[in-house]
């Protein structure tokens, strides 16, 4: 078999099981805590994202991507990050811009891993990746795919809960008082 091969083999495997995952645990879990702390477990999966600057050591040992390239990857997930990273902060202080800056992190990062995907395909990048490099294309992408398109969903189907602005601690306990009273 191909590294290629393997690799979309494994890719579509991830995908697949991210997908499960969703719709198994984090769509029900998610259903049952405010949005504030379920966009917030989304973003800082994405947080991690900085370890896409290993792509410049991954380059000195076989991964043949051209710099600029690989500058558009590595910069690209930063800064999906440092969104993902204010987005927890604004949301941790109620501040009114963080749907903002939250929509502005789905847009980046939707933007971000498309050019990747297109980077990759247009520069074989499956056919030369390695280690931990492996491991990011085939396994991390599909789980940013899948909390991007969960922080989305959450953003788009809970707009007035995160319009008002809920205290995370005050909001489970209004809930919690409401599963005693019933």
């Amino acid at each position: 078999m191909t590294p290629t091969v393997a690799s979309l083999i494994a890719t579509a495997i991830a995908f697949i099981f991210a997908a499960v995952f969703a719709a198994w645990y984090a769509v029900p879990w998610m259903r049952q805590r405010p949005a504030v702390v379920t966009i917030a477990a989304c973003l800082w999966v994405h947080a991690f994202r900085i370890v896409a600057l290993q792509i410049y050591s991954a380059r000195r040992f076989g991964f043949d991507i051209p710099l600029a390239a690989a500058h558009q990857i590595a910069w690209g997930d930063v800064l999906g990050a440092c969104l993902a990273v204010l987005g927890i902060w604004l949301l941790r202080r109620r501040s009114t811009v963080a749907v903002a800056v939250l929509w502005l992190f789905v847009i980046e990062t939707a933007v971000d891993l498309v050019n990747g995907t297109f980077i990759g395909i247009r520069h074989h990048a499956t056919a030369s990746a390695h280690d931990l490099t492996w491991v990011i294309l085939n396994f991390y992408v599909p789980v940013l795919w899948a909390t991007l398109v969960l922080a989305a969903w959450q953003l788009a189907t809970r707009r007035t809960e995160l319009a008002a602005g809920a205290n995370p601690e005050s909001t489970r306990a209004a809930e919690a008082r409401g599963r005693s009273e019933r």
